[in-house]
């Protein structure tokens, strides 16, 4: 899950990277055809928040947990792997360098009766790129060039930049659920309410009614026709919780059936002595980290003292700082652990490249290196710094976790901390606004490959919109995207990660798990844990 998208325009034409804001739970849509699996209905809670279910609107947990619901996609990840198949495709490949062709299962329709052809494709992809929308998932299509639909099956992806590995994880991607063309507007966002009445979805569910932030009930879909198969329960419902205190009220007392984001580690530790419920823990991919944003930070580049490399000097202080173990410990209980690259740990090509530049290099804090970077910079002491977080997106923790790291930067005298909080609606605005010089932000994949953890972050034009811009970084992210030798390709990420080290454009902080709460009698959830990140209603049963 992560938060918004800065989608700006990839200019360098590197890899189709990926972002996302999101994985995670939440439910939407609805229609009248239907029908699946039997069991009775489960009720899903999350504190995750919707903000469009419209695709080209959204880059966040909550609303790709909907998407990954109701809406088909070309490619998919099926249950257990992080590598994709083909899913309303029936096959997909290069049929050249710079050409992905796909051709999809014949008789395709959306839950209104509408027939799911080639020309949806291409309407769903050119909408991306037009309407670009500062917080959607445009930026992950920056290598394509131009998509064609020569006949009613079959898609061609006419792309930028040749051999593309992470072309196919795309199109599994925010970036990649295939809309209805007579529902969706070719130029604009389309409204949640016009998109539930007009029931345009063929994945696994349907949207039968709809109350956004609030309830949204599922039903499942007949016509679906992809690699995931008929979902195990018929009907599921998912409630939205504003606290996620009730939210572990309702499921400790089995008021629903799961729990899937965001208790706190010590509601999980709780829970986990409760015999009515289960803790089922997976594979994750998600990541906390601190943006530093290069105009606005103490010396950056906007700023009446503006000094490069003290603001260097600043972003260096603070990795040397850091104990990444105690915040794990401490705040979250051991459901996160430490973090000391950009690339979490059990990717391929992942480093623990900040445990060797920064702090006592075993990974713990170092005051002495912190003192003797800002001394070298000529940065007078204590450096003011504003710091933000986010009290509601990233859960209830994060106060905790910013309490604790607001008092590791000041351990010494060194920094200043002025902590501030913002509810997410108002801060995924503010923060690409050059609002805040140094924030929150946590991230989860859209899939499993290093390139999800780069191209987003690094790029230019990227969703942080940090204004961090180093060319060299560039071209070899855009390198790496095209690299089929898979060793070369682990060298060039193990290079990239190591040059981003040395600019700090972020701080990497934790890697955290896939955590569901679910009721006696609920089963799926340890199917659906797996390492494509995930949440697939369809798997959970009672």
């Amino acid at each position: 899950m992560t938060s918004a998208h800065n989608g700006g325009r990839r200019l360098l034409a590197v890899s189709a990277a990926f972002a996302a804001a999101a994985l995670v739970l939440a439910g939407c849509s609805g229609s009248n055809n239907g029908s699946g699996g039997g069991g009775g209905a489960i009720t899903i809670g999350t504190t995750d928040k919707i903000t469009s279910i419209d695709p080209a609107g959204s880059y966040d947990n909550g609303s790709f947990a909907v998407m990954n619901q109701v809406y088909p996609f070309l490619l998919n990840t099926p249950y257990g792997s992080p590598d994709v198949k083909p899913d309303i495709a029936e096959s997909a490949d290069f049929t050249s360098p710079t050409e992905y062709t796909v051709k999809l299962k014949p008789g395709l329709k959306f839950a209104n009766g509408h027939d799911l052809t080639s020309s949806d494709v291409k309407f769903t992809f050119d909408r991306q790129i037009k309407i670009n929308d500062p917080n959607g998932p445009a930026s992950l299509l920056a290598n394509l060039d131009s998509v064609s639909a020569p006949d009613k099956t079959t898609v061609v992806f006419k792309l930028k930049v040749p051999n593309d590995q992470t072309f196919p994880q795309v199109l599994s991607s925010p970036a990649g659920p295939i809309v209805d063309e007579q529902v969706f507007s070719a130029d604009k966002v389309t409204p949640d309410n016009t998109i539930v009445k007009g029931h345009p979805f063929a994945g696994q569910y349907d949207i039968t009614s709809y109350d956004f932030n609030n309830l949204i009930a599922y039903k499942a879909y007949s016509g679906y026709k992809g690699l995931l198969g008929k979902p195990a329960t018929d009907k599921v419902n998912v409630k939205y919780y504003a606290e996620s205190s009730n939210l572990k009220l309702d499921i400790q007392k089995t008021a629903i059936d799961v729990a899937y984001r965001s208790l706190s580690a010590t509601d999980i530790a709780s829970l986990e002595g409760n015999n009515k419920v289960k803790v089922v823990k997976g594979p994750g991919g998600e990541i906390r980290y601190i943006v530093f944003n290069f105009n606005t930070q103490p010396f950056g580049a906007t700023t009446p003292e503006a000094d490069a490399k003290k603001a260097l000097a600043v972003r260096q202080a603070a990795a040397d700082l850091v104990d990444r173990a105690a915040i794990a410990d401490q705040v979250y209980k051991g459901t996160y652990t430490p973090l000391y690259s950009f690339v979490p740990d059990g990717l391929t090509g992942a480093t623990t490249v900040l445990k060797d530049l920064y702090g006592d290099g075993n990974g713990g804090p170092s005051l002495d290196k912190a003192k003797q970077a800002l001394q070298a910079a000529g940065v007078t002491t204590p450096v003011s710094l504003n710091l933000q977080y986010n009290p509601d997106h990233y859960g209830p923790s994060s106060g905790d976790e910013y309490a604790l790291v607001k008092e590791q930067l000041e351990n010494g005298g060194l920094f200043k901390v002025n902590l501030q909080s913002t509810e997410w609606v108002q801060y995924s605005k503010d923060r690409t606004a050059d609002v805040y010089p140094a924030y929150q932000l946590g991230w989860f994949p859209d899939y499993s490959d290093a390139d999800n953890y780069l191209s987003p972050f690094f790029i230019k034009d990227n969703f942080l919109a940090n204004h961090y811009d180093n060319p060299e970084v560039q071209d070899l992210i855009a390198q790496q995207a095209g690299t089929t030798d898979k060793a070369e390709r682990t060298k060039l990420i193990e290079e990239i990660q190591a040059k981003v080290g040395a600019d700090l454009s972020t701080l990497p902080l934790l890697q955290g798990s896939q955590v569901a709460i679910v009721a006696k009698g609920v089963s799926g959830a340890d199917k659906t844990l797996d390492p494509s990140f995930k949440f697939r209603y369809a798997a959970l049963s009672k």
